[in-house]
């Protein structure tokens, strides 16, 4: 077996792109980590909840409120309907179809959001509130460069 080695650059990449992606994957790693003992990952925890909060939704909804196509949405949902966290049924005509929590699914996303805290909690030690606040409000500012256009600037 090889040894995996563990790498962090110590110099950002010229591309910004490049170094967004790389703290994304590093932050869904480390919340993936911390939500291990409850069998979830920050993905399938992020479904859940949104699930709890409206209780029934479709699939185009639920794909909508989490923000990811409907593919994504259908190919994550997989391991959740598997373990009895969801259920689908057909929805007001045959074209839809409805998803809720079940009780399992209730009881998974409890769980998840206690680790999800002590990963938040873990996140604002590291960066501080002050950065932490900076940093959230640089990345709302980039989820709105998609409706940006530098001509009318």
């Amino acid at each position: 077996m090889k040894k995996q080695i563990n790498v962090c650059p110590m110099q950002a990449s010229r591309c910004n792109c490049m170094n967004l992606r790389r703290a994304s994957r590093a932050i869904t790693q480390f919340y993936d980590d911390t939500l291990k003992p409850s069998g979830l990952t920050i993905t399938q925890l992020s479904l859940l909840r949104h699930l709890e909060m409206v209780e029934v939704a479709t699939i185009s909804e639920l794909a909508k409120m989490v923000q990811i196509d409907r593919t994504t949405l259908n190919r994550n949902m997989k391991p959740l309907i598997r373990e009895g966290f969801i259920d689908i049924r057909q929805g007001k005509d045959s074209r839809t179809r409805q998803i809720s929590l079940t009780l399992q699914g209730k009881d998974a996303a409890a769980k998840g959001w206690k680790l999800w805290k002590v990963a938040q909690k873990k996140i604002e030690k590291y960066m501080g509130n002050t950065e932490l606040a900076k940093l959230v409000q640089l990345l709302l500012k980039l989820e709105n460069i998609v409706y940006y256009d530098e001509k009318k600037q």
